[in-house]
């Protein structure tokens, strides 16, 4: 046996149908869409649509809640930070605060903020300025000899405007 002799079992490489060719071909006129339609029309393809089986998205349950007061932190690694200062992204001498990381490309998004972690090591001395950090973050920071300081976020809108309510109580009870 060589290898010219060498051919696929039959029916292995079976051609395509081309659909829409004539009556003749069997698959033709229609080209087994059936009638009229959405379904028959070009270009349409229902989303999630699995032939009346029960679609995925309904046969799974549903997780969880969101919350409307949870925080949104960018979080930011310790390694990280010492990797970037040493490639000379971040300058360590200054304070790393939420807008150095992202000038840097470090911290993505975090409308509340920057959350430092403690993953990695860091050897630079340097003074961040967050939102927030972890025990471990601000252990590794001060052992290395920088400081960590945490500001105070926001208070939460609702809170804000109870506090103004009663702001304005007062000035009315004058």
């Amino acid at each position: 046996m060589k290898l010219n002799d060498i051919r696929d079992n039959s029916g292995a490489r079976k051609s395509r149908i081309r659909i829409g060719r004539g009556i003749g071909s069997g698959k033709g006129k229609t080209g087994g869409r059936g009638q009229k339609g959405q379904k028959s029309r070009s270009g349409v393809a229902i989303k999630g649509f699995e032939g009346g089986q029960m679609p995925l998205h309904m046969r799974l349950p549903k997780r969880g809640f969101n919350n409307p007061f949870g925080k949104d932190y960018a979080e930011v690694n310790i390694g990280m930070v010492q990797k970037f200062i040493d490639a000379k992204k971040l300058d360590g001498k200054n304070v790393v605060d939420h807008e150095a990381l992202k000038a840097a490309g470090l911290a993505r998004g975090g409308k509340d903020g920057v959350r430092l972690l403690g993953k990695g090591e860091i050897k630079a001395k340097v003074s961040f300025k967050v939102a927030g950090a972890s025990k471990g973050a601000i252990e590794a920071v001060e052992k290395a000899g920088g400081k960590v300081e945490v500001i105070a976020a926001d208070k939460p809108e609702h809170e804000k405007k109870a506090a103004r309510a009663e702001a304005n109580k007062a000035a009315k009870a004058k």
